[in-house]
């Protein structure tokens, strides 16, 4: 079972490195040819901002799901700390599936979304790009980030550690114990 898991959060962490890396680059190369070409040239590059604007929304939800695989989420632990092994690890297996059935819903919603905005044709302002090609972006990460707490969900009902993604695990048991 780990290895399927181990396979699954490798190749999709494969994904999640390159379009992040990706898109930041590009953003960077795009806001430096921008600046250039205002400065140098007096001549701003006319997509620039709105290029940005669709990188922006792809390092937002596939860095969300690394966020998620790196276990660098945003956790409230003023309750779970003072709690017991037992509950804290109960707790963390209710927090994964919940978040991953959530996850994975609004992701399905994501999906219902990006064809509306595909049916009706919408273009980037700018680029006269079909903006459904850019925003098919956000069901992807939705979707990795509910398999990501789906694995955790997952390693903790399968071991006794507390996982907090694949990767990352809360406390040694000695220490909670």
């Amino acid at each position: 079972m780990k290895d399927i898991l181990h396979r699954i959060s490798s190749v999709t962490e494969s994904i999640e490195k390159f379009v992040v890396i990706s898109s930041i680059l590009l953003m960077m190369v795009n806001s430096t040819a921008n600046a250039i070409g205002r400065y140098v040239f007096s001549s701003s590059l006319f997509f620039s901002e709105e290029l940005n604007q669709f990188l922006i929304v792809a390092i937002t939800f596939i860095g969300f799901a690394y966020a998620v695989r790196k276990g660098r989420n945003i956790r409230m632990t003023a309750v779970y700390d003072s709690l017991s092994y037992t509950a804290k690890k109960s707790l963390s297996i209710l927090i994964a599936f919940t978040t991953a059935v959530l996850m994975l819903y609004l992701a399905y919603k994501a999906v219902f979304y990006v064809l509306e905005l595909k049916d009706i044709n919408r273009l980037s302002p700018a680029l006269q790009f079909p903006v459904y090609i850019i925003y098919s972006i956000i069901p992807v990460g939705l979707s990795i980030a509910g398999v990501q707490y789906l694995i955790t969900f997952l390693m903790n009902i399968t071991h006794k550690e507390i996982y907090l993604s694949y990767e990352v695990i809360d406390n040694p048991i000695e220490e909670s114990l």
